[in-house]
């Protein structure tokens, strides 16, 4: 009960039945609150979000497109307030259990979802990913998680954070229903492994603690064999790089997440958590001549991705670095474990490229995730090295 009452909004439970035939037919599916159903309010993890807007006429994209293909949808699920946290945590709905890891936090935005599918109530989940939210939470709560090609799933009907970070993602237990559902999402199915270099990053692996490296580099020589060789180790960037991209990246998501929520703040002076509201405080600090540096760096991050993945490489980094932190950490140890599991996630994030969440650490009993990336649009390769592993 408590994953139950956890995961998913407080209240009577929304269910809308799928169409009667279709590929995801018998699977249940749950939706991030920020996702649009018809008729229902949308709430984005803030209790004033709501107020004064009218009921969605309409299902977001992502939704329609799941109960067209037979899914069932079975609730909404909690997300970090306007979507702004990476660790899953809420003031205002709570935190959603991590069912692979009791007494942790789940990771978040995408908290809600990834619980939800964890603790077996759910077997697909819709979730947002800006800065990480769907490949953080895959992590910790060991599920398969895809951030898509930046502007592959629509976006129609989902509250927008910052749109050139923004995409919508999915959660499943198994690679058999999460290529079941990239299929309609993506509008192809899984594509074979195909051959080709996996790339190690090496400076992206010193960023995780030594469990983690130690739990994750056997798998990642399972996925070279699958590619037909070995893991190359290389550098994602020159010394000190990674953390300037990520610093850069918080510049530029705050900017936009700023710009986006900056007139209903205007309007409504909603109540905020600390934290939210400090970052959202951050973002209008920035000058132009900040956000112009950063957007600079983001040409140089995606020159770089190009020269390493176009030609059919793919890229290998841990998901986190760090299995589930435990509840009941100090706002200054939560803001010290999000900035570097930012370290990991802003590669994809300033280009762009999909990146893919495999469930194959362990580290104490505790899932961690191991992240491949391709070059833009090869989703569907990612997806069928996910079902190629799992045999």
């Amino acid at each position: 009960m408590e994953s139950e009452t956890g995961a998913f909004l407080e209240g009577p439970r929304l269910e809308i039945a799928g169409a009667a035939e279709g590929p995801l037919a018998g699977l249940r599916f749950a939706a991030k609150d920020l996702f649009d159903v018809a008729g229902h309010p949308t709430g984005a993890g803030n209790p004033d979000w709501a107020r004064g807007r009218p009921l969605p006429a309409r299902h977001a994209w992502a939704v329609q497109a799941l109960l067209d293909a037979g899914a069932r949808l079975v609730g909404k699920t909690v997300t970090c307030e306007l979507s702004l946290g990476i660790l899953g945590f809420n003031a205002h709905c709570g935190t959603p259990p991590n069912p692979a890891a009791p007494g942790c936090l789940p990771g978040g935005s995408s908290s809600g979802s990834a619980s939800a599918v964890a603790a077996g109530l759910a077997d697909i989940a819709l979730g947002t990913d800006s800065g990480g939210s769907v490949r953080v939470p895959a992590s910790l709560c060991g599920l398969y998680g895809l951030r898509p090609t930046h502007g592959r799933i629509s976006f129609e009907g989902v509250c927008v954070q910052a749109p050139s970070f923004d995409t919508a993602g999915w959660f499943a237990r198994d690679a058999g229903a999460f290529a079941r559902a990239g299929a309609v999402l993506l509008g192809e199915p899984a594509a074979a492994p195909g051959q080709g270099p996996l790339l190690l990053a090496e400076d992206a692996f010193a960023l995780a603690d030594e469990a983690v490296q130690a739990a994750l580099r056997p798998q990642a020589a399972r996925v070279a064999a699958l590619l037909g060789g070995a893991p190359r180790p290389m550098a994602l960037g020159e010394p000190g790089e990674l953390a300037a991209w990520g610093s850069q990246r918080a510049v530029l998501q705050r900017a936009e997440g700023w710009q986006t929520f900056r007139d209903w703040i205007d309007r409504v002076n909603p109540r905020l958590a600390f934290s939210v509201a400090r970052n959202l405080g951050i973002g209008a600090a920035l000058t132009e001549a900040q956000i112009a540096l950063a957007a600079a760096l983001r040409h140089r991050v995606r020159e770089r991705a190009r020269a390493l993945l176009d030609g059919g490489a793919i890229l290998c980094i841990p998901s986190t670095p760090f299995t589930a932190p435990p509840l009941g950490l100090p706002l200054h140890a939560l803001d010290a474990l999000s900035d570097r599991i930012g370290l990991l996630t802003s590669f994809a994030g300033l280009t762009g490229v999909p990146q893919l969440s495999l469930p194959l650490g362990q580290v104490a009993g505790k899932p961690v995730g191991l992240s491949l990336l391709a070059w833009r649009g090869q989703d569907a390769r990612l997806l069928g090295i996910a079902r190629a592993l799992a045999g």
